[in-house]
């Protein structure tokens, strides 16, 4: 594994942006209150109208400070450990370092994208900008075929290209509403005040292809499967973790799902994350580092 220089500064931005932005989301405590207002769909939804997320809608703005929590107080340790590791020159760091700035990466391209604008906008645009290409340097220093060579073969290779698969397929429920949407002539009713979904776009239009990709390749044996698969898993491990701290924060602000909603995208989503956690534990314990 190649240590890449760049890295010893843009991993320490990262961990500074992050907690400039995230903290503030959470503990920012502007006085406030909920308002309505018309899309330009013509819909009628409300606004959460305090703290940093004032600008967006009632449901979304906890889902947005769940996330920060475990960001916050999860992630950012995490990180530093990776990091750390990293550092020493272990090729186990290594990977879980591009694990998890692929973490980092999807959260700052949600926030620049979808969030609505706030002042921690110039955070998302660095933060996004650094996690990037932390993510390319760290992703390359990596030698897929040195890496592959260095795995244990009681590896469950096979059940992993399955889950990932799987779990890769599971991010097209987002295409439900976006479907039932072009059928009715309407905006999806979660599109809510925002102009676009980027949670949509990232799940189907990056996640799911890159997921079927690294489960063909594990099933080939081909050496680029084996680096990217833990990533994916790391990032499918975060999940569960940040869904229940979503959900958590709705809970407390007062917003409440149906059965169903608990079950199919709460209790799926959490179950698939401790799958990846077994998995990239079992991942990882393979590697002769």
């Amino acid at each position: 594994m190649k240590q890449q220089t760049a890295l010893n500064w843009l991993v320490p931005l990262l961990a500074i942006l992050s907690v400039l932005a995230f903290g503030t989301g959470l503990f920012s405590q502007t006085v406030g209150q909920p308002f309505t207002f018309t899309t330009l769909h013509g819909q009628t939804v409300e606004i959460y109208g305090q703290g940093l997320y004032q600008y967006d809608t009632t449901f979304k703005a906890p889902i947005l400070r769940g996330s920060d929590a475990v960001y916050l107080f999860l992630c950012i340790p995490l990180l530093g450990i990776a990091f750390t590791f990293y550092r020493r020159g272990s090729l186990r760091g290594g990977i879980f370092l591009t694990g998890m700035l692929a973490v980092f990466l999807y959260n700052f391209a949600s926030m620049a994208f979808g969030a609505a604008y706030n002042n921690m906008f110039l955070a998302y645009l660095l933060g996004f900008s650094a996690s990037l290409f932390a993510f390319i340097l760290a992703f390359t220093s990596i030698d897929p075929e040195a890496l592959t060579e260095r795995i244990s073969p009681k590896l469950p290779r096979r059940g992993m290209a399955v889950f990932i698969a799987f779990a890769g397929t599971s991010v097209f429920v987002w295409l439900v509403e976006i479907i039932g949407g072009l059928t009715s002539g309407q905006a999806p009713e979660s599109l809510a005040s925002y102009t676009t979904d980027i949670t949509a776009v990232l799940d189907v239009g990056v996640i799911a292809p890159v997921a079927f990709l690294t489960s063909v390749l594990l099933f080939r044996r081909i050496p680029l499967g084996f680096l990217l698969a833990p990533v994916l898993l790391i990032l499918n491990a975060s999940i569960g973790v940040i869904v229940i701290a979503q959900t958590i924060s709705q809970a407390l602000a007062g917003i409440t799902l149906s059965i169903g909603q608990y079950i199919g995208f709460v209790g799926s989503f959490v179950i698939l994350s401790l799958i990846a956690v077994w998995l990239s534990i079992r991942f990882f314990r393979s590697i002769k580092d």
